[in-house]
């Protein structure tokens, strides 16, 4: 959820904020700086919470938590990625493929009810599939729109 707040707030700040600027508002600054906070914010949260973050991942892939933080410097690296024009469709294709390999670690985590920031598992399981699946849905759709189909 946070990270959804972060996405829409972003956009809706940066829009408005290029128009009140400009006279006009820059609709593809918007779309790929807010995927640009929201990428920061969920990097930052790698190393803010890496030790649950590595329970999300299955217990035979060696390495957990160095694979957490590797994914947090590709997510910074990618939100950097989107707002320089000249690797912006490569970090947009690199994100499609980033956000479809990253969903079976959130099916995961659902499935042992793991709550992330805490590390233990009092999170709210299945149901937050619901919510997470279309997110991701939505997290690819806006990347492709900004970064590959509007650029």
């Amino acid at each position: 959820m946070k990270p959804l707040i972060v996405l829409l707030a972003a956009f809706g700040l940066i829009f408005g904020a290029t128009y009140l600027l400009r006279g006009s508002p820059n609709f593809l600054l918007a779309g790929n700086g807010a995927m640009a906070a929201m990428l920061l914010f969920t990097g930052a949260g790698h190393f803010a919470f890496a030790q649950g973050m590595a329970q999300m991942l299955p217990a035979w892939l060696p390495y957990r938590r160095g694979w957490v933080y590797v994914t947090g410097v590709l997510e910074i690296a990618a939100a950097i990625g989107l707002l320089w024009p000249v690797t912006r469709a490569i970090t947009g294709w690199a994100l499609l493929i980033f956000f479809v390999a990253v969903l079976p670690a959130n099916i995961n985590a659902a499935r042992q009810h793991l709550d992330y920031q805490r590390g233990d598992a009092t999170g709210p399981g299945p149901r937050y599939l619901w919510f997470r699946v279309p997110l991701q849905l939505l997290f690819l759709a806006w990347t492709w729109y900004f970064a590959l189909y509007r650029y």
